[in-house]
């Protein structure tokens, strides 16, 4: 029988990826001051609402993507159906938001996360859609990381 990982450890190595994707690097594979929480709290409203180029979303849109995404997963988890879903209806509608949209954008995807983490607490490894669902999570979240923070670097250069 192969070698085989068991879900407690499985999720303790999976929490701490996540803990270092979203809140606090440890030096996995994150700078200093960049996980997804530390980024976000350097930006203001102003620049969340100012796209780079006249074809691309604002981070205001990558951070409520970003926490629809992970909603939808957290649902997924849980056993909820959440029906036919519209990718594209934040990149439509989200796009210039005051400094009380852009907390409670960043608080909504606080509590996302959050629900996240306590359903992966909880979570048996057992059947393969839950590590699509973990995996997912982590590379979804990792990719707009990366989108936001290039985004970043060309929106505080230009002042």
């Amino acid at each position: 029988m192969p070698d085989q990982i068991a879900g407690e450890r499985f999720a303790k190595e999976l929490l701490m990826t996540l803990n270092e994707t979203f809140e606090s690097v440890h030096g996995l594979f994150l700078d200093k001051g960049t996980s997804l929480f530390e980024t976000l709290a350097t930006i203001t409203a102003e620049e969340a609402s100012r796209p780079v180029s006249t074809t691309c979303a604002t981070l205001a849109a990558q951070v409520e993507h970003t926490r629809f995404y992970l909603d939808l997963v957290a649902d997924h988890m849980e056993g909820i159906d959440a029906g036919k879903v519209d990718w594209g209806e934040i990149w439509r509608t989200v796009s210039a938001v005051t400094p009380d949209e852009w907390a409670a954008s960043k608080t909504r995807l606080d509590a996302s996360y959050r629900r996240v983490v306590s359903i992966i607490k909880t979570r048996t490894w057992e059947h393969e859609d839950a590590l699509f669902d973990a995996f997912g999570i982590l590379a979804h979240t990792a990719y707009h990381l990366g989108e936001i923070r290039q985004a970043l670097c060309t929106i505080k250069a230009a002042g």
